[in-house]
């Protein structure tokens, strides 16, 4: 009698449901697996530290033995004092760890979340999840791409007699806000497909926005690059307005596809939608139980149950 009713006690509910202490417990245990994930990877790319900091640094033109290497464009990379190249390490694992142990992290973030959400409610986060990625890794993919021409762009405007030092971490903290602004940017027309297929948005009216949008985009550019340049507000802005009308042209697609097999689906909250009020026989009422038929008519024929009970 006792394992029997343990076993019910620790039963999980089918809903997801629990009291507010076990779900401070299981958060509580899930951030604990992160964490535990991200430091174990951390530890293990400290191996790789010097192949990370190449890695990083390699976008900037660095100066030969000779003076400058290609271009006549160069940068000497320095650390500024005593404590640098630990804390720039330090950084720079702790950064690869949370990379590499992505997958850990955010399974457990779904497996806590996931056990409250609905059944299409899933069904659109696999689908966003598998997407998303695709598209982070395009946006970082473009930041290296173009991050050694913003660069030579910007060592190009240093006058003659001058000559150009750049601290690890002056580099460290531009590559990440590059990687991380390119990468969260194409999301963009990820979160419009959300909105739409919740019907929250309609794709006539993201077409309707597309002048404002422009405009957002372009000065999202010019104030999230942290090169400043023109060219870095260019190489943004133009892939995020090409994924906002794909976003556009997808939204319109499936609004014709609901309305197809919803036609009430395009209709406002106080518009009506078309009744047909044509009557339909519904047949004879059949008497309930406890109910009494009337006597028989004068010409003949028992009446007709008037479907009220003795009492009426």
């Amino acid at each position: 009698m006792l394992k029997s009713a343990r076993s019910n006690q620790t039963e999980k509910d089918p809903e997801g449901r629990m009291p507010l202490a076990d779900h401070l417990r299981e958060l509580r245990n899930r951030l604990a697996k992160a964490m535990l994930a991200i430091v174990i990877a951390s530890i293990a790319a400290v191996a790789f530290s010097q192949e990370l900091m190449d890695f990083l640094t390699s976008p900037v033109p660095a100066c030969g033995a000779d003076g400058p290497r290609k271009g006549g464009v160069c940068a000497t990379i320095v650390y500024t004092d005593l404590l640098s190249p630990f804390t720039t390490t330090v950084k720079v694992v702790l950064m690869a760890g949370i990379i590499v142990s992505c997958p850990i992290w955010l399974y457990q973030l779904w497996a806590f979340v996931a056990p409250g959400l609905h059944r299409n409610e899933k069904k659109y986060t696999y689908v966003f999840a598998a997407a998303a990625a695709p598209l982070f890794a395009a946006g970082v993919w473009f930041a290296y791409l173009i991050m050694p021409v913003s660069m030579k762009v910007l060592l190009s405007i240093t006058p003659a007699p001058a000559e150009n030092l750049l601290s690890v971490d002056k580099i460290l903290d531009f590559t990440v806000r590059m990687v991380l602004i390119f990468g969260f940017s194409f999301e963009l027309p990820l979160l419009l497909i959300m909105l739409n297929l919740t019907g929250i948005v309609t794709g006539r009216r993201m077409l309707g926005w597309w002048r404002g949008a422009v405009m957002g985009i372009f000065v999202f550019g010019a104030i999230a690059t942290p090169s400043t340049d023109p060219l870095g507000m260019i190489a943004l802005s133009g892939p995020i307005i090409m994924l906002y009308f794909f976003a556009v042209g997808f939204s319109l697609l499936n609004d014709r596809r609901r309305q197809r097999s919803d036609p009430d689906a395009g209709l406002s909250d106080d518009e009506a939608s078309q009744l047909d009020l044509a009557p339909v026989s519904v047949g004879e009422a059949e008497p309930l139980p406890g109910q009494r038929s009337l006597p028989e008519q004068p010409g003949g024929g028992p009446r007709r149950s008037t479907g009220y009970d003795d009492v009426t």
